[in-house]
């Protein structure tokens, strides 16, 4: 199964040749013809893959040309989503179809309640869109730790000079108005700068009083 918003240049050879392998791959030296399982491919596409005909779905198998089937074992069928009716069919694949194509939250509820199966797949889909800001919201965090090492790798580098006192408080005090545009927690942003509470409560009132955090930290 694959989704094409756009229909690629030599679609019909390319789904012919990973449908062919998908075949002959079942099969090594030795083993019987028999064991060769059925192969179903689907293409949705939000494209026109035939512009003169008007059907939503195409299916192709091997058949004679009056329609008797050789064999089916292998099976193309092709949707085409821009040549959904409005108005359900009252089949399955129409309502399928539906559930792919809308980005209604309404709409897919609606066809939740009427098919068992598709309110099956909404509730996979919103584990899924779950657990994907699951991650981003991990890897956010992995990438503020990530930055934070980098700063204060940085910092300690820059305050290499032994003996300027100063300069290592500014650069503790840049490190923690850094901090503080990511909205790490207060007490977060003591352990990664050594800052006191009332050090970091003041820098925090700062910014709110400039509701920007692009100034330059006040030393």
């Amino acid at each position: 199964m694959e989704i094409q918003l756009k229909i690629l240049p030599e679609m019909k050879e390319r789904t012919i040749y990973y449908q062919s392998k998908l075949i002959t791959e079942q099969i090594t030296s030795g083993q019987n013809y028999s064991e060769i399982k059925r192969v179903v491919s689907i293409i949705i596409t939000n494209d026109i893959f035939f512009p003169e005909d008007k059907l939503y779905h195409h299916q192709f198998r091997y058949r004679t040309l009056d329609g008797n089937e050789l064999t089916n074992l292998s099976e193309i069928n092709i949707l085409e989503l821009k040549r959904l009716p409005k108005i359900a069919d009252n089949t399955q694949l129409w309502y399928w179809m539906q559930f792919i194509k809308s980005d209604d939250e309404e709409v897919i509820d609606m066809l939740a309640q009427n098919n068992p199966h598709i309110k099956k797949a909404v509730g996979i889909l919103k584990e899924l869109s779950a657990d994907e800001r699951t991650r981003m919201l991990y890897e956010d965090r992995e990438k503020t730790r990530r930055d934070i090492e980098s700063m204060i790798g940085g910092a300690r580098k820059e305050g290499r000079v032994e003996g300027i006192v100063e300069g290592r408080v500014k650069e503790r005090i840049a490190l923690a108005h850094k901090l503080l545009q990511r909205n790490l927690p207060i007490n977060e942003i003591i352990d990664y700068t050594g800052l006191t509470q009332n050090e970091i409560d003041t820098l925090a009132r700062q910014h709110k009083r400039s509701n920007s955090y692009d100034l330059e930290p006040d030393i």
